[in-house]
């Protein structure tokens, strides 16, 4: 019998093994999606660039420079139809993270209001709570949208028979008018003191929190936050010799004028994705609740705590560890809807970086710009969200 007939079934038995080896196959099927995702960049690079070329179309983000030539109807920065396309796009996004943390702060007190009436042992709270949910969580968050802004806003009544509420505030279907806050010199001392409160208040609760697992005592922290967040920049505001001043809207023929004005597409986006978030969250409230073993309540119940003191101190602090991880997801989803606000003329970074892209034709770059600052957005609120889990976690002792 020959060598090669003798190694035969020994390179048969070899090339099997590394078909049938898992790090092989791990390895081989890596290539083949490297490849293959290269292959797909490749291929959209060269026709992204052919059809730039055919249509003359320059490529580059030196546009951002040029003059806008447009108006936007809501800023938190000086901004006019001379300013440049770089700027309208950093008033859009100033506008959607606007949007998003006020939703986000709203969305999450109701989803917990909500969520724990849902636990209610009351008929009536529980049904209430439920309907909340079962409707908001079944309805398209555009035709929420839609309800707040054509159904309820746009049927207030004109500026010239604007709703009068106190402090000179007036509602209208322009929006809210309200006295401008105008601060004078000296105006600084309030930041100083509110930064010093909040860095006390951090400190407190950090000592309030030793003490207690310490002796078992508790401290009233979340009230000496409260007093010194409002107490200190109260104190500055006093010594600085009270550098403010109001700009009172004032009743015209036909309009208001002066105050500021919250544009009521604006409030419509706010409330929509307020309300629609809110009852997801509430869902998610109620499952890390009922995620919570029951004997924790009755073992509260056994040392004496009332009902609101066990859900406030055994409770929710275990529930958090189920809550967090979806509620990330629901806080990303709110930010992302945000972009809906472009129904309903609202100024958010879509619709500031659509009049760009129509104005320029710099359609790539535009989206670029839009892909690296919602990631960007969604990447750093998952890492917070995921840092105060971590934070929020069970420690053995």
């Amino acid at each position: 019998m020959t060598d090669h007939a003798i190694n035969a079934p020994t390179r048969g038995r070899t090339l099997r093994s590394l078909v049938y080896d898992p790090k092989v196959r791990s390895l081989f099927f890596q290539i083949v999606t490297v490849v293959i995702t290269a292959f797909f960049i490749i291929e959209i690079y060269h026709n992204v660039t052919t059809n730039l070329a055919q249509s003359n179309t320059a490529s580059g983000y030196a546009f951002l420079g040029s003059r806008a030539g447009f108006d936007i109807g809501q800023s938190l920065i000086a901004y006019s139809s001379d300013s440049t396309y770089g700027r309208a796009i950093i008033v859009g996004l100033l506008n959607t993270l606007l949007i998003a943390a006020c939703g986000i702060v709203t969305a999450t007190i109701i989803g917990f209001v909500v969520g724990l009436g849902r636990l209610s042992k009351n008929w009536l709270i529980a049904k209430l709570c439920t309907v909340y949910v079962e409707v908001f969580r079944n309805i398209p968050p555009l035709l929420v949208i839609f309800f707040w802004y054509s159904g309820v806003l746009s049927t207030l009544p004109q500026p010239r028979d604007a709703i009068q509420a106190p402090f000179n505030i007036f509602l209208s279907n322009r929006g809210l008018t309200f006295p401008k806050p105008i601060w004078g010199e000296g105006s600084g001392l309030m930041v100083i003191g509110f930064v010093a409160a909040v860095l006390l208040s951090i400190a407190v609760s950090q000592w309030a929190k030793r003490r207690q697992m310490a002796t078992g005592q508790q401290f009233p922290s979340g009230w000496t936050a409260l007093g010194l967040i409002i107490g200190l920049p109260l104190i500055g505001f006093l010594a600085a010799g009270s550098p403010l001043t109001f700009d009172i809207p004032v009743e015209g023929r036909f309009n208001l004028s002066g105050g500021a004005v919250i544009a009521p597409e604006f409030v419509a986006l706010y409330l929509a994705l307020s309300f629609y978030t809110a009852a997801f969250i509430a869902e998610i409230i109620r499952a890390g609740i009922g995620g919570v073993a029951k004997g924790q309540s009755e073992a509260s119940a056994a040392l004496g705590l009332q009902p609101s003191q066990a859900t406030r101190l055994v409770v929710v602090p275990q529930a958090m560890r189920i809550i967090i991880p979806p509620l990330t997801s629901q806080y990303l989803n709110l930010t992302k809807n945000s972009s809906l606000g472009i129904a309903i003329g609202f100024p958010d970074l879509v619709s500031t970086g659509g009049t760009t892209l129509n104005q320029t034709g710099q359609a790539v770059e535009v989206v670029a710009i839009w892909l690296v600052v919602y990631l960007t957005i969604s990447i750093t609120t998952s890492l917070f969200m995921n840092w105060f889990n971590a934070k929020m976690a069970l420690v053995e002792r």
